[in-house]
């Protein structure tokens, strides 16, 4: 890559239920599958909360959901499929709900997959840092949601990594 990045700005959800499990999507990508939180873009004229509220209505069904803490951000240097970015920058709030709720996007899933996602799943925390054989996004993700769910959320948001 030569010259000035193309960052794509993306807000990103910890949706948290109190039994230790978070919501995540399966993204299908040619090179490999990750499970990742759920999120996106963030549209010009919107702010990363705006962008947060809309993605989960279309990606999971939650709609206007308790934005909470900026806990993490996350920058990764990866070349977009379309050719148009050469990474992402990514907020990651806090969105804490009262229990599991069954995930119904706004967006079918044709529109979905066309956005490489293919999978809406609860996981347990235990369950991710037990897996060591799939990819998840960020790459210490089981350690970060550990350490959220025993520590609560720092005053300030930590730069994560990939």
């Amino acid at each position: 890559m030569t010259g000035t990045l193309r960052i794509r700005e993306a807000a990103r959800a910890v949706v948290l239920a109190p039994d230790r499990h978070v919501l995540l999507v399966r993204f299908e990508f040619p090179q490999a599958s990750r499970w990742a939180l759920p999120g996106g873009g963030i549209e010009p004229g919107e702010s990363a909360v705006e962008a947060l509220r809309r993605e989960l209505a279309e990606e999971v069904g939650l709609h206007d959901p308790p934005i909470g803490p900026h806990l993490w951000n996350r920058l990764h240097l990866i070349p977009f499929i379309n050719g148009l970015y050469d990474g992402q920058r990514e907020q990651i709030h806090l969105v804490a709900v009262d229990d599991r709720f069954e995930p119904r996007p706004a967006l079918d899933w044709e529109q979905l997959n066309a956005e490489y996602v293919f999978e809406l799943r609860w996981w347990r925390i235990d369950d991710i840092l037990a897996a060591d054989h799939l990819m998840f996004a960020p790459s210490e993700l089981g350690r970060l949601l550990d350490h959220l769910h025993q520590h609560g959320p720092t005053a300030e948001p930590v730069d994560i990594g990939v």
